[in-house]
């Protein structure tokens, strides 16, 4: 029986989609079709070959990093307190919580449903 040694296998090697998501994610969380979405945002590089598609490993990381960037641009630092309100907001009832303009958004709705008159 002959005993064929493993292919050495770089960052660079390209591998077909299938292959490439059991050894990138051995436990799951991506499919071939999530690479095909990746590929479609430019955020992987996929090489066709013959009609197949191929990637590296070396391309799944650069990836993984675009994903992280992405995931980072929304500024969601804490604020703090007196700039969230969230020091009042335990006191304050629902119904008299403000407007963007100061006015309650209960008084707001009562102009609303005030009928117009007329000058």
């Amino acid at each position: 029986m002959l005993n064929r040694a493993q292919p050495e296998m770089s960052p660079d090697t390209p591998l077909r989609l299938a292959d490439a998501v059991k050894i990138a994610f051995p436990f799951g969380g991506m499919t071939v079709a999530g690479l095909r979405r990746e590929r479609d945002r430019n955020r992987l590089v996929i090489d066709k070959i013959a009609s197949k598609e191929f990637t590296t490993l070396a391309h799944i990381e650069r990836m993984r990093e675009l994903c992280c960037e992405d995931a980072r641009e929304p500024d969601f630092r804490p604020k703090a307190p007196a700039e969230t309100g969230a020091d009042r907001s335990a006191t304050r009832q629902p119904e008299l919580l403000e407007t963007t303009d100061g006015m309650s958004a209960q008084a707001a709705l009562q102009m609303r449903l005030r009928p117009q008159r007329k000058s």
